[in-house]
């Protein structure tokens, strides 16, 4: 199959930028003829090369842009792709206005957020050019459906997936994140992956304020956008715990900074599908806690796998963590499970055959609509 990949977004700093890379070069590795479309981006165009997949630009600056959507015009007559995968809203508007003459290729559109659809959107998702929605975990396609007003088998469920060859704690070192960020070894290392204020990180600051007087080693380190550091470290001083919190930025190496945590946790009350950082903490055997936001009951299935925990908590938050920290025997057993579990349902490999298979399903149904006609 000829398949674009469509994103606006082209830095490695969010999921979905990681998701849809990981389908194109996915999709490639299955012998398919795979295009990402995005904007300008050493980054992204040397990461699609080293894959041996195709990369064009386009400006993509909002949903009305006409060169865009000239441009994208241009690219489906000369490429002729089977498959238009959109990934994001202003993706999702030039592609859908690109194909507005010519609308025979699938076209399928990525939804990874667990927020309603409204009036400014709901009729992308509605119009029959759309055939399929694909919906990072159950959630988050009940959610769709019901704001969407949607036929429930428009909306097919695909879990996000990781490389479980990459997240391998076999292969990192427990101590390299630690001594690039001067935490100590003895030291009982948290992660909490994002700093917007519905990812949870206040919530994690105040937990670790209360363990902090009778677990004296728990450290946390809060990673994501630094433009924020200031009101991150004011927050933390307020609440006692400022020597306890080390700010980190985006990161490209995940497997390393896992490999040196005790603890991930993902205290999210808002937008989430399923957290991924979470499922990349699971295949690199670590404990994990999370709330039940979005569709993280679905990845952790089973008190065997991690603790689950209802949003904005504070005492179960704050009780999972110190069960983590008392029980290292336990963490350690649902540590192993854990990456049993994202190694046998939300692997890397599981959803590029989903996709695949789902691609395959579109294109021939739309083979037997036109033999038909």
């Amino acid at each position: 199959m000829r398949i674009f990949q469509v994103l606006e977004f082209n830095q490695f700093t969010t999921g979905s930028v990681h998701q849809m890379f990981q389908a194109a070069a996915g999709l490639r590795e299955h012998g398919h003829d795979v295009t990402i479309i995005t904007r300008p981006g050493k980054v992204m165009e040397e990461k699609a090369a080293l894959h041996g997949v195709g990369f064009r630009a386009l400006p993509m600056r909002h949903q009305f842009d006409l060169a865009s959507i000239g441009g994208l015009r241009r690219l489906i007559g000369d490429l002729r792709p089977d498959v238009i995968h959109v990934h994001k809203g202003i993706a999702h508007a030039l592609a859908l206005a690109a194909t507005l003459r010519d609308p025979e290729p699938a076209f399928v559109v990525n939804r990874g957020v667990s927020f309603p659809l409204d009036i400014w959107n709901r009729g992308k998702y509605r119009t029959s050019r759309v055939d399929r929605i694909v919906a990072v975990c159950r959630q988050v396609k009940d959610v769709v459906v019901a704001s969407g007003r949607l036929p429930p088998e428009k909306v097919e469920v695909i879990y996000a997936g990781t490389d479980v060859t990459l997240f391998d704690p076999a292969r990192h070192d427990r101590r390299a994140f630690r001594r690039e960020k001067s935490i100590a070894e003895d030291r009982f290392l948290i992660a909490q992956v994002g700093i917007r204020d519905w990812k949870g990180w206040r919530e994690v600051i105040d937990a670790v304020a209360e363990i902090a007087p009778v677990h004296d080693r728990v450290h946390v380190a809060l990673i994501g956008n630094l433009t924020r550091v200031a009101e991150l470290r004011q927050y933390a001083e307020e609440r006692g715990v400022a020597g306890r919190v080390t700010p980190v930025e985006y990161r490209m190496d995940m497997p390393n900074v896992f490999a040196s945590c005790d603890l991930v946790v993902d205290a999210s009350w808002a937008g989430t599908g399923v957290t991924g950082t979470i499922r990349e903490a699971m295949a690199m055997q670590k404990p994990v806690i999370a709330t039940n936001a979005g569709g993280n009951d679905e990845l952790l299935s089973t008190p065997e796998v991690g603790w689950l925990v209802p949003v904005r908590d504070h005492a179960a938050l704050t009780r999972a963590i110190t069960e983590v920290i008392e029980n290292p025997d336990r963490a350690a057993a649902v540590g192993k499970n854990a990456r049993k579990h994202v190694v046998e349902g939300f692997s890397k490999e599981r959803r590029i055959t989903r996709l695949q298979d789902l691609y395959g399903e579109i294109l021939e149904a739309k083979r037997r609509a036109r033999a038909d006609r």
